[in-house]
């Protein structure tokens, strides 16, 4: 009998309609998607249209994001996206919670996951002005640690208005990891384009911290990550799409790479099905 086969898991999908977001970010759309990506978008972003493109580029589960940026990108509520997920078990939604917008931070993230259905949380500080270690943020950090969910944190680079830099040093997350040790924290886009060898460093270091790749070409993962084999348990597949290459073209260039296999399914899915709790 042959082993369960290893799920392959995007940990970073934006799910938000094209209407919903700033002409700069439509304009990421149609650069990725081509001229015609609102007709395209509108007629894959329902539930059943974003299941149909996930079964055409192999992914069985996508963790799906919302967002609270209304100056940098937009605003796909935490509403919105749980009932963009709803009934659908492989669309696991994700909340963003806000600090400048939220009064009670921690209490919305438990209405989220108690009563939303949310399965983690995403925060980006370079979009809404705040530090990863911000003592403002370590009630959602606390918060998150007690409800047993990851929080996905944006590293690294963007070329959005608005978007501060100082706040997107995946350094940061060490004081986090060291003061929420039970938290699981994710760094989205590893550091992107300043700081690939401090977020790898960061994950070889922390048992807590792990690197997530989206936004970075596939191709190029092993020249930003000469060593990426000996950190294949802490490594996860993202997207974000469809800010991004379509899925499928992704996930075929991480298997071209000169990994081993178990490498790369842990990496395609397998790490994520462990943070998550999907079974194989």
């Amino acid at each position: 009998m042959s082993p369960p086969r290893t799920p392959v898991i995007d940990f970073h999908l934006h799910p938000g309609r094209y209407d919903r977001y700033h002409p700069w970010v439509q304009e990421i759309y149609r650069r990725f998607q081509g001229e015609n990506a609102r007709e395209f978008l509108d007629r894959v972003l329902t539930p059943e249209g974003l299941v149909r493109y996930l079964d055409e580029c192999g992914v069985d589960y996508a963790v799906c994001l919302a967002e609270q940026n209304p100056k940098t990108t937009g605003l796909i509520s935490n509403e919105w996206v749980a009932e963009f997920c709803a009934g659908q078990e492989r669309l696991i939604p994700f909340c963003n919670i806000n600090p400048f917008i939220e009064p009670y931070p921690a209490r919305a993230l438990e209405r989220c996951v108690r009563e939303l259905g949310f399965r983690g949380l995403k925060l980006m500080p370079g979009y809404q002005g705040f530090s990863p270690n911000d003592r403002i943020v370590y009630p959602l950090y606390a918060k998150a640690a007690e409800l047993g969910i990851p929080v996905l944190v944006h590293t690294g680079s963007s070329i959005f208005p608005g978007f501060r830099l100082r706040y997107a040093n995946p350094l940061d997350l060490d004081d986090v990891a060291i003061d929420f040790p039970e938290l699981t924290i994710v760094m989205a886009h590893s550091g992107r384009g300043l700081w690939y060898e401090e977020a790898f460093f960061l994950a070889r270091l922390r048992e807590n911290v792990y690197m997530e790749i989206s936004g970075l070409p596939p191709k190029n993962l092993l020249r930003y990550f000469p060593d990426l084999e000996r950190l294949a348990d802490k490594v996860i597949f993202g997207s974000d799409w469809p800010g991004a290459p379509p899925i499928k073209e992704n996930i075929e260039a991480l298997r071209a790479l000169p990994l081993s296999e178990e490498t790369k399914a842990k990496i395609l899915g397998g790490n994520a099905a462990r943070l998550l709790g999907i079974a194989a």
